[in-house]
């Protein structure tokens, strides 16, 4: 299995990577707290290429955002989970 790491920086990339794991959230159908919500068998095992499971059962990205305006980060926290 394949796993994959981002890392993003600055304003602009930080906002269109947002909208990227928006997508990847729902192609995997994890809610906004992390948690699967889907019923495909596949799916749940290909979900751990983008995300590691934490202890209490969410699914959190790999991911590293870095920018100097705290705000840019906050907004793409927040739509990342």
């Amino acid at each position: 299995m394949r796993e994959i790491f981002h890392v993003q920086g600055g304003q602009c990339r930080n906002q269109i990577e947002a909208k990227l794991w928006e997508v990847v959230c729902i192609e995997h159908d994890i809610d906004s707290i992390g948690r699967y919500q889907g019923d495909m068998e596949l799916q749940l095992e290909q979900v751990n290429v983008y995300y590691n499971e934490a202890n209490c059962g969410r699914f959190v990205p790999r991911a590293v955002l870095m920018d100097l305006e705290p705000g840019t980060i906050d907004n793409a926290t927040l739509s990342i989970h």
